[in-house]
């Protein structure tokens, strides 16, 4: 502080920074001591509605935001397996790798009588030219069901990021030299799909084939009913056989391990893989394609090693504690298969229902 003859003297040398000196400490004086008329509103009213993200108090201490809803969520993931549980119903994520677009596939997915509100779908379609095409066809086909009452909760179309196989004909598919790259693209598409599309709040993903065009429409009830970690459907195919209508076992990659497929994968290189339902590979595994009875109950479960990946329902915790589909070989083998492999590893167990039939597309 100044003392009153340094002020003199700073008066006489410097008259015009004194001046400004001292007007700084009145106008201070007057801001911190002044407080005005009873009746004069403050300068920053608090009580007034915050027009930020963040909440402000009013007078009476009550919170007042702005903030968009579910700006932050908070999940309990124990609280929402207790609540699934008690419920009987929980969110559904369906995904399916498409190549071509079917419209029986589009047709029987809205037939499914889960409440629609709690299924999500997730695609994903290659950058080819039948890709372009599929990804034309689904896009009008998810506008006009989105435009109904009943509509899907959320829906996800993503391209490919990874390169797929260039003929998607299923002579070409299916040959076995071309199992072991197409299948590992596969793999990549597939977690690429899930990864991008589950959320906290899901509790059950269904992968289901863009190939798949019928099934019960009662499907996820059927499955979730059993509360397994992995179950898998058993696919079969019609087709016309002398003029009548007939059905047949379509995929092999459900099955149950041999001591021959284990002593086949004990005596192959590190980065070869068996590919079942090959007669080049004869593994003599148990396959649930052969188990089929209609006189049984389609409920029945039986105990995998393998699956496929036409109908399989996984609990979305075998996901979240790291089952995916190996594009690599993994115990020698890949993608749906790995992918088995994988989750009985984290201690899963995987089942199928060889009697409860879902329908392949017959080319």
């Amino acid at each position: 502080m100044l003392s009153t003859k340094k002020i003199a003297l700073l008066l006489r040398r410097k008259p015009l920074a004194a001046v400004g000196f001292v007007a700084f400490f009145v106008t201070v004086f007057l801001f911190v001591f002044s407080t005005g008329p009873a009746t004069t509103k403050p300068r920053y009213s608090y009580a007034k509605k915050n027009t930020g993200w963040f909440a402000q108090k009013n007078r009476d201490s009550k919170i007042v935001t702005n903030m968009p809803k579910e700006h932050i969520a908070h999940y309990d993931l124990n609280a929402l397996s207790e609540s699934v549980k008690a419920s009987g119903r929980g969110e559904v994520l369906i995904l399916t790798p498409m190549a071509k677009f079917l419209p029986e596939y589009w047709q029987n997915l809205n037939k499914l009588t889960y409440p629609h509100n709690l299924i999500s779908l997730g695609f994903i379609v290659p950058r080819t030219a039948e890709g372009d095409q599929a990804l034309k066809q689904l896009e009008q086909a998810v506008k006009t069901a989105q435009s109904k009452p009943h509509k899907f909760k959320k829906i996800t179309i993503l391209r490919q990021d990874t390169e797929s196989l260039g003929s998607q004909l299923e002579k070409d598919r299916h040959a076995l030299a071309a199992q072991k790259e197409r299948r590992s693209m596969m793999a990549l598409a597939r977690n690429s799909l899930l990864f991008t599309t589950i959320a906290p709040a899901t509790t059950w993903v269904l992968w289901l084939d863009a190939d798949i065009v019928e099934t019960p429409t009662s499907l996820l009830e059927d499955m979730i009913m059993h509360d397994k970690p992995v179950l898998s459907c058993n696919v079969y195919q019609r087709y016309t056989e002398n003029g009548e209508p007939a059905i047949r076992p379509y995929d092999f990659n459900n099955w149950v391990e041999s001591e021959e497929g284990l002593r086949i994968a004990s005596e192959m290189a590190d980065d070869e893989i068996i590919v079942e339902g090959y007669s080049e590979i004869a593994t003599y595994r148990a396959l649930m394609a052969h188990f089929y009875n209609a006189d049984e109950n389609p409920s029945t479960l039986m105990e995998l090693d393998g699956v496929g990946g036409g109908a399989v329902l996984v609990n979305a915790d075998v996901h979240r504690d790291g089952a995916m589909f190996p594009s690599f070989p993994f115990y020698h083998l890949i993608e749906t298969e790995g992918f088995a492999k994988m989750a009985k590893r984290l201690g899963y167990e995987v089942f199928g229902m060889p009697h409860y039939l879902v329908y392949h597309h017959n080319e």
